[in-house]
């Protein structure tokens, strides 16, 4: 899959794409990034990209030119390279909240060109002519969409095969539907005991059945507390087992007993 990143900051991508396990991901091309930086398509001496607002108010708004032009560039160039049309995806705080689902799709699809907002947007002519999807990592305002674009492509890469050590390791993240949604337990490692807080026994007593239990009943205990809507969700999609409703039923009456 290949993703063009539009972007006024292209070197904040570098360590990023060389960095940690999702780099995998890209040294073995099984996801594509490329850079692509509005200014090179910018007149003047100063490559302008941004002006004020018509109707005043505070802030620059990024011109509709600069970044036409460098759509179209990226259009050219991946029709030359024989990739698929791609749609695009603008980090804008009224987009839909990215979540696992999404993550999912976008890891199965064939990539998309990611539109890096600056200053105090974009000009809405380009929004309304040319952008797709709009996707929001929550209700807050970042300085520029590239730590989005970044969050994207990290879950993205993360979910090609071969890319973590254990092939099976993503199942266990939190809001897989492999945990039917929920938050994941907490885990732990050596040494057994650290300064008087000791692993609970349970995960050392070998007995497989018992630890599994164990694992789903914190995740429903940590879900319940923090993320109650997600236990619902799985209730309703009828993914909870008679044991988990008791567990959940006991774990109402008295809040404060350890899971």
């Amino acid at each position: 899959m290949r993703f063009d990143v539009i972007t006024l900051f292209p070197e904040l991508f570098a360590p990023f794409l060389i960095s940690g396990v999702t780099r995998r991901a890209y040294e073995a091309g099984l996801v594509e990034v490329r850079l692509w930086n509005p200014r090179d398509f910018a007149d003047g001496n100063y490559r302008r990209v941004d002006d004020r607002p018509f109707g005043g108010g505070p802030g620059m708004v990024m011109q509709v030119e600069p970044l036409s032009l460098c759509l179209e560039k990226i259009r050219a160039d991946r029709l030359e390279a024989g990739s698929p049309a791609a749609p695009v995806v603008l980090f804008s705080p009224i987009g839909e909240a990215l979540n696992h689902a999404g993550v999912e799709a976008w890891s199965a699809s064939s990539g998309a060109v990611l539109v890096c907002g600056r200053y105090e947007g974009l000009d809405q002519r380009f929004i309304d002519t040319y952008v797709d999807r709009q996707i929001s990592l929550g209700d807050f305002v970042l300085s520029g969409g590239e730590v989005a674009a970044m969050a994207l492509l990290d879950a993205v890469a993360r979910l090609q095969p071969g890319v973590l050590n254990d092939e099976g390791s993503h199942q266990l993240d939190s809001f897989n539907p492999a945990l039917d949604g929920l938050l994941d337990c907490p885990h732990y490692t050596r040494p057994e005991d650290w300064r008087g807080q000791r692993v609970p026994a349970i995960l050392l007593s070998g007995n497989h059945s018992h630890i599994e239990r164990w694992r789903r009943d914190q995740r429903l205990a940590l879900t319940q507390r923090q993320r109650p809507e997600l236990v619902q969700k799985a209730r309703n999609a009828g993914q909870l087992s008679a044991g988990d409703e008791a567990f959940l039923a006991d774990l109402l009456e008295n809040p404060e007993k350890d899971a």
